[in-house]
């Protein structure tokens, strides 16, 4: 990943009169004096697929070289006159490309340089560590890229920069410890502490961060696995058998690390939980077996400081009430609040979205991202003097904005949950167009909310 920077040309001089009577100037790109944007290109295979990851990748930079477009933020269609590449490829996305396009309008063919990551899903599903009877499994464990986490980091809206932080953040940590740079000059710990309020969406930042870096350094790391520990398992009612269960999940855990081209995800929800088990102790409200295993488990994970290829997420939804000891050793603490006005309308817009795909609202004639476009073009559609015809999209885009309003309170769970219940709720959920449908969501929103204050 490259952070965007200036395109100059280089020694620019008086174009030659018969470069411009051929055409030539005026067709041929500028040529470039600083290095070109890296833009993500990810491609999924299809689960049929049995070609060389190599293979695959040469082929779509060759479709690349020959593509002469703006670069965004979205999917590829892939050629059907490559039948590589349609026997084997699923889909070919760009990431990556939004902020600059933000910052800058247009992100060119000649500006950019693609790093393709070639990936094929994991249908497995999660493995259950299988404990005593009468304990909780301690851990669930997933083979990464996971069918069950794909999707899941776009759907994910947030202020802008937090997921780029995050996965700038990981390429950091993991290019310092593969440099072997010295952590007693320069340290960091491999640590990121997400906390907020319950519903924004912290646990599911944490599998989505740990899905798109598993696909980001699947050159360097071919094998990818997410340990989801369950904090609240670690306590055993048996005296003394707590520590046991941190040793075994550590134990677990740091047979994965042992092989060096596995990349190893340890996630620590609700770590608040393990903060407030040694306050306890300490107080002399719990047994001394209580802070024994908070000990052991920052123990452990400082042992992991030494494996170049693990990295450790955790999360929280009380600041509050986070151990200091926890909270030196993350590296990032990011608080994960509720979404803002222009979050809300982003998460509403891709719902409604969805349901016109899915034919379940009604759509208009035009293309549905006319209809709705982003919170930017519908601000910048606001501006436009009222002496201009308002068509009936824009129309809509005010609704969508009025809705989002209205949901100011709502957690990111509960907007997701919210399109469900509005339909729910309408008189003839087989044929609605968008606009009754966004009303009976407002008044949906202003329902659910109220039931929260009472």
């Amino acid at each position: 990943m490259s952070t965007p920077m200036e395109i100059t040309l280089q020694n620019p001089q008086e174009p030659n009169i018969s470069d411009l009577e051929n055409g030539v100037a005026a067709s041929a790109p500028p040529i470039l004096n600083e290095e070109k944007v890296l833009v993500s290109v990810e491609v999924c295979l299809k689960p049929s697929s049995t070609a060389r990851i190599d293979d695959v990748r040469s082929s779509v930079e060759r479709m690349l070289e020959k593509r002469s477009l703006s670069y965004n933020d979205g999917p590829i269609p892939v050629p059907l006159d490559d039948p590589f590449l349609t026997e084997n490829v699923q889909r070919i996305r760009i990431c990556d490309s939004d902020e600059w396009v933000q910052n800058h309008e247009v992100l060119l063919f000649w500006q950019v340089k693609p790093v393709v990551h070639v990936f094929q899903l994991s249908e497995e599903g999660p493995c259950e560590d299988l404990s005593e009877e009468g304990q909780l499994s301690s851990f669930n464990e997933w083979i990464l890229p996971a069918k069950e986490f794909d999707g899941m980091w776009e759907s994910l809206i947030y202020e802008s920069g937090l997921k780029q932080r995050l996965l700038r953040y990981a390429a950091s940590a993991l290019l310092f410890t593969e440099k072997g740079v010295d952590p007693f000059l320069v340290s960091w710990n491999r640590i990121i502490l997400l906390h907020g309020p319950p519903g924004t969406g912290k646990t599911s930042l944490c599998k989505a961060l740990a899905q798109k870096l598993s696909i980001r350094f699947s050159s360097r790391y071919p094998q990818s696995q997410l340990v989801e520990v369950n904090a609240h398992s670690l306590f055993s009612k048996w005296f003394s058998e707590s520590g046991k269960l941190v040793a075994k999940l550590f134990q677990k855990i740091q047979e994965m690390v042992e092989e060096e081209n596995n990349l190893v995800f340890v996630l620590i929800d609700e770590v608040e939980s393990l903060a407030a088990a040694r306050k306890a102790a300490l107080s002399g409200s719990e047994p001394s077996d209580s802070i024994r295993v908070v000990n052991a488990l920052l123990t452990q994970m400082d042992k992991l400081k030494s494996s170049p290829n693990v990295i450790i997420l955790t999360t929280s939804n009380i600041t509050a009430a986070i151990d200091i000891a926890f909270v030196d050793r993350a590296d990032i603490k990011a608080y994960v609040g509720p979404p803002t006005l222009q979050a809300r309308y982003e998460i509403l817009r891709s719902c409604l979205l969805e349901l016109m795909r899915k034919a379940i609202l009604s759509s208009f004639q035009e293309c549905d991202q006319l209809i709705l476009p982003n919170y930017a073009t519908m601000k910048e559609k606001l501006n436009v003097p009222k002496t201009q015809e308002v068509q009936a999209p824009f129309l809509l885009c005010k609704q969508l904005l009025e809705a989002a309003g209205a949901c100011e309170g709502l957690s990111g769970r509960s907007l997701r949950k919210l399109p469900f219940l509005a339909h729910a709720a309408l008189s003839n959920p087989y044929h609605c167009d968008p606009g009754r449908f966004l009303c009976t969501m407002i008044d949906t929103a202003r329902r659910e909310i109220s039931e929260l204050h009472e």
